[in-house]
């Protein structure tokens, strides 16, 4: 069954050491959508680790080299202008970040604003709760 990922789900699955039995098994469980703009905040988390200095370089590279594996699996919302639009709209419902409502609007437009029944994988919070509020079903890996 298809699930919409948030970034902040993903990036523990790219980065060594991060990716527990749970998160494995969502990913066996739930076939992968994503927003257009998550490999950018993916590879930004990867590239923060490492400049903090929480992840080596070679752990770095590894990363990358996930990241590059599961996006050849993920189906992708696309950047149109209905994600925009809803994305405004999300900041007046809830307290989301600029990326967060963009996140949940590609969520909506992925299920034609049908939410009952769908999986929403968050590791975030904040999101996690906007888009429980806006009806998805939400896991927190």
């Amino acid at each position: 069954m298809p699930a919409f990922w948030d970034a902040s789900a993903l990036v523990p699955l790219c980065v060594p050491g991060q990716a527990d039995l749970r998160r494995r098994r969502l990913l066996q469980e739930h076939r992968m959508v994503v927003w257009w703009g998550s490999l950018v905040e993916i590879a930004s988390a990867i590239a923060r680790l490492r400049r903090d200095g929480h992840i080596s370089a070679a752990q770095e590279e590894s990363a990358y080299t996930r990241l590059d594996m599961l996006r050849r699996t993920w189906r992708e919302v696309q950047p149109v202008s209905e994600v925009r639009d809803l994305a405004v709209e999300q900041l007046g419902r809830f307290d989301l970040r600029a990326a967060d409502a963009l996140q949940l609007a590609a969520a909506l437009v992925w299920c034609s604003r049908r939410t009952a029944r769908r999986v929403f994988v968050c590791g975030d919070r904040r999101l996690a709760k906007a888009a429980r509020d806006a009806g998805f079903t939400v896991v927190e890996p």
